[in-house]
Order: structure tokens, then C-alpha cells, then sequence
């Protein structure tokens, strides 16, 4: 996912984010801080993902 998102493949990103986030994935605690994903941020679907999570916007 992180390649994807490095990539600007968006799509494809929150596709594997949206996995991660149903496997109850622990590495999505870092999402707001890994510079990885710098190029999704913008993008409606981050803030969504972050509240999902728990995770203040």
C-alpha cells in the first residue's frame, strides 16, 4: 500500500488501505506520521480512513 500511495496510485492505495483496515491492521496507527503517505492526504478517503480508525484529523 505504501507503494501505491509513494506512486500516487490512489486507487490502488486506499484499495490495500481499506484491506488493512478490515484485518484490523496494527501499522495503520502510523498513517498519519510515515511520510508515505504524503501523496494521499488530500484525498477525501484519508480523512474518512482516519476516522474509521479512531484516529484524530
Amino acid at each position: 500500500m505504501r507503494d501505491y500511495a509513494l506512486a500516487g496510485e490512489k486507487d490502488k492505495a486506499f484499495e490495500w488501505l481499506a484491506k488493512a483496515y478490515q484485518e484490523h491492521d496494527s501499522g495503520l496507527v502510523l498513517l498519519k506520521v510515515e511520510p508515505e503517505f504524503d501523496n494521499i492526504r488530500s484525498d477525501p478517503r484519508y480523512a474518512d480512513l482516519l476516522r474509521r480508525i479512531g484516529l484524530p484529523q
